[in-house]
């Protein structure tokens, strides 16, 4: 069985001393369980938080990362720095950087490479537009975005990989995608990978939903076997909250 993975994304929220606060009071309010990881993704100037005490039971993610591990690219960060700074993980492709930061799936897939290489763990985001889900263009536009997202890394380095599907429509709209509809897609996902790398490794895939993700709606995307977890957004930013997506998980999986 697959553990399950709740990724708390802060966006561009949270001062270095709010990071703290927040990561002791979290930490007050979830227990630890074997069968679910869970990830706090601050802003790059709040992941000290990571050496914190009351951090131990948390993993960290960067938001980005640069492709290269050093250079000439300011206001950039690079894998190196992020490891240096206690990450395990990174997300890569979120909706945002896409739309806002022109981040097309050749720089993702780039970006994908620099992870693996200095051992991160990639969240490789993908999604489909409310316009490309409209026209039937769901599938061909997920299979895109995780094919050119995937190309070049092996099989062996393919088993550090997440995905996590988030419908652009459904991101901080308060309108989540419905299970079965997320369902549909997950399944997807995890035939482009029995396709690309074996039955073994796609079963292995943990595939998370990102969109609108609640504590009054976790339980509903749990209820099927596709979906391995969520990546949070506005709803991680309250400890109680996120507290509460955490503990319906963790008894989602008694």
């Amino acid at each position: 069985m697959r553990r399950h993975l709740i990724v708390g994304n802060w966006k561009m929220h949270k001062t270095a001393a709010e990071a703290a606060a927040y990561v002791r009071r979290l930490a007050g309010l979830v227990r630890q369980s074997a069968k679910v990881e869970i990830v706090l993704a601050p802003p790059f100037t709040a992941l000290s938080v990571a050496a914190l005490p009351a951090a131990r039971r948390f993993a960290f993610a960067g938001q980005d990362l640069h492709w290269e591990d050093a250079g000439a690219y300011t206001g950039e960060i690079s894998a190196p720095m992020l490891k240096a700074l206690g990450c395990r993980y990174v997300i890569l492709g979120h909706s945002e950087r896409r739309r806002l930061f022109g981040d097309d799936d050749a720089a993702i897939n780039r970006k994908v490479l620099a992870a693996l290489r200095h051992g991160l763990r990639p969240i490789l985001c993908i999604g489909e537009s409310l316009g490309e889900r409209r026209r039937g263009q769901t599938t061909r536009v997920v299979l895109r975005q995780l094919q050119n997202g995937l190309r070049g890394i092996s099989k062996v380095a393919g088993r550090h990989i997440a995905i996590a599907y988030e419908p652009v429509w459904a991101i901080g709209t308060g309108q989540a995608a419905a299970p079965e509809q997320i369902d549909s897609v997950h399944r997807t996902i995890r035939s482009c990978f029995a396709r690309k790398w074996g039955r073994r490794a796609a079963d292995r895939l943990r595939i998370l939903y990102g969109g609108s993700v609640k504590p009054d709606n976790i339980i509903d995307f749990l209820g099927t076997a596709e979906i391995d977890g969520a990546l949070v957004g506005s709803a991680c930013l309250n400890p109680r909250s996120f507290a509460r997506i955490i503990s319906q998980t963790q008894s989602a999986r008694q």
